[in-house]
């Protein structure tokens, strides 16, 4: 298969390369692979994509967006190869999909705000998927999300759907009762309960993250990078004090633990006072 070399290419070239990719003539790797052997590759770009955007690093996410671009191609040359579709008719579907979902722009549809217009979204989304009831629209989320975000994507269909909280100390309730009820059988050592009884409680945690307003699964990125400074500086503090962590008892290094945290939390002041 023939190839000509440019300066400058552009989609239909991308298409051209991964076709060249996979002739009899092209890579070896690229000649082999299908959806599921490279399913985990494109999850990968999405979060590098992701993780550009959390950086706000213009050249970082143009490059990760082209590695995006790059899954979307390989899949589409995957599936014209069987002649089932290719990547116009991937953009004809998307483009028809926005046009049908925003009546307000391309239509005689009166939408002045955001809740009107996600209102007007779900309810043409419903419509053009034949779903009529709450649990249908929440068995169309996707259960290969991240679970947290996934749960909240499924407390916006049961409000949606009727079945909702006044109040936050409602949901903060809530999730003391679970919590409690995951102590409980810790205390009963029912180890058969543990996992269900820990689902239970992260779901109500995406029901109060939702409630607050708040991205449940940026909070928990965010912690975790915070999680890892503080280790740090534990083990600073540690070293500084010739404490050997591993070897030490566990109530000592919690305390340090518990010093540096407090110190985080006043932005550095130790003379701060609770």
């Amino acid at each position: 298969m023939s190839f000509t070399f440019k300066e400058h290419y552009d989609a239909n070239d991308l298409i051209g390369i991964v076709k060249k990719l996979r002739a009899p003539d092209g890579c070896p790797w690229d000649k082999v692979q299908t959806h599921q052997t490279i399913r985990s590759e494109f999850i990968e770009e999405v979060y590098e994509a992701v993780e550009a955007i959390d950086e706000n690093d213009t050249e970082h996410l143009r490059e990760e967006l082209g590695d995006v671009l790059l899954q979307v191609v390989f899949h589409c040359v995957l599936e014209t190869e069987q002649n089932h579709f290719t990547l116009n008719d991937v953009a004809d579907d998307v483009c028809q999909k926005m046009i049908l979902r925003h009546p307000h722009v391309f239509g005689t549809v009166d939408a002045e705000t955001t809740e009107e217009v996600l209102k007007n979204w779900d309810a043409i989304k419903m419509q053009s998927k034949s779903q009529t009831t709450a649990s249908e629209t929440m068995e169309s989320v996707s259960r290969t999300l991240p679970s947290l975000m996934r749960g909240e994507k499924l407390w916006k269909k049961a409000d949606r759907g009727g079945f909702r909280y006044e109040n936050v100390m409602d949901v903060i309730a809530l999730t003391e009762r679970q919590l409690a009820a995951l102590k409980a059988s810790v205390l009963a050592e029912q180890t058969q309960d543990y996992e269900r009884q820990m689902g239970e409680l992260l779901l109500s945690v995406t029901g109060l993250s939702r409630f607050l307003h708040t991205d449940c699964e940026k909070s928990l990125y965010f912690a975790c990078d915070d999680f890892i400074a503080r280790f740090k500086a534990l083990e600073a503090a540690a070293g500084a004090q010739g404490i050997e962590i591993q070897k030490s008892d566990p109530g000592m290094i919690h305390q340090l633990w518990d010093d540096i945290s407090k110190k985080d939390k006043n932005g550095g002041n130790e003379n701060e006072q609770d």
